[in-house]
């Protein structure tokens, strides 16, 4: 009986410090109403590296998981100012609460000028979250199985399994065709696999009927920049 109550205070410790461990906040326009689909970059004080990105979901929550340092956010939205955050020391111990997180709309341009907008790092279309490489700070110095750790909803284990909002099982493609790697030698590729060679990287949670094959776990689909496709440099063998 004294075993059976130890294991269950263990247990229930265990999940209670396991949930605590979250940097959460809510993002907002002036007029304090959610910004639905805001980008916010969780970002280290030290490089200024992205080390994860989410999107705020209806209510304009966002949340983070990361282990513990110092950080600073970014928030962006396309027609709004960038939010830079002050700095702040993550212990991985208790929930921070960055609380709530108002962004100020840009000013209109003037009539005549015209105003040259860069692609957003996240877009979020009806059936799919799409992560621009080309063009971004993600463009340069990262491989593909470092975009996939910092991807919104995207979670990769000690063994770099990927799991896509907490489904197991997820299928890549490649330029929309689906990959002949697994475990081992799919990380190998991934690592392989540089971010100046991939245009951008889809995420789709709830595959299509076109998708149905693949299964219903998720699905992955990097785009390579023309002329680095697999077809191309014929990199890419099941074995």
């Amino acid at each position: 009986m004294l075993k059976k109550f130890v294991l269950f205070i263990t247990l229930f410790t265990i999940s209670q410090f396991t949930n605590a461990q979250k940097i959460t906040g809510v993002v907002k326009d002036e007029q304090g109403s959610a910004l639905v689909k805001a980008t916010v970059s969780l970002c280290k004080i030290k490089d200024s590296l992205v080390v994860k990105l989410a999107i705020a979901d209806n209510d304009g929550n966002f949340s983070f998981k990361p282990v513990s340092g110092n950080y600073f956010i970014i928030v962006s939205n396309v027609g709004f100012k960038t939010y830079y955050s002050k700095q702040f020391n993550w212990a991985a111990t208790n929930d921070l609460l960055l609380g709530n997180i108002a962004i100020s709309k840009m000013a209109k341009a003037l009539e005549g000028v015209t105003v040259t907008s860069k692609k957003p790092m996240i877009e979020v279309a009806a059936d799919k979250t799409i992560l621009n490489v080309e063009g971004t700070i993600n463009a340069v110095g990262s491989t593909a199985l470092d975009l996939l750790r910092k991807s919104p909803g995207v979670t990769l284990d000690n063994d770099d399994n990927i799991s896509l909002s907490g489904k197991n099982g997820v299928q890549v493609f490649i330029d929309g065709k689906p990959s002949p790697l697994t475990g081992a030698d799919l990380t190998t590729y991934l690592q392989s696999l540089q971010s100046a060679q991939i245009e951008a990287i889809e995420l789709i949670t709830n595959p299509s009927a076109k998708y149905e094959a693949a299964g219903n776990a998720g699905i992955i689909n990097i785009r390579l920049k023309k002329n680095k496709s697999l077809g191309t440099n014929g990199s890419l063998n099941a074995g």
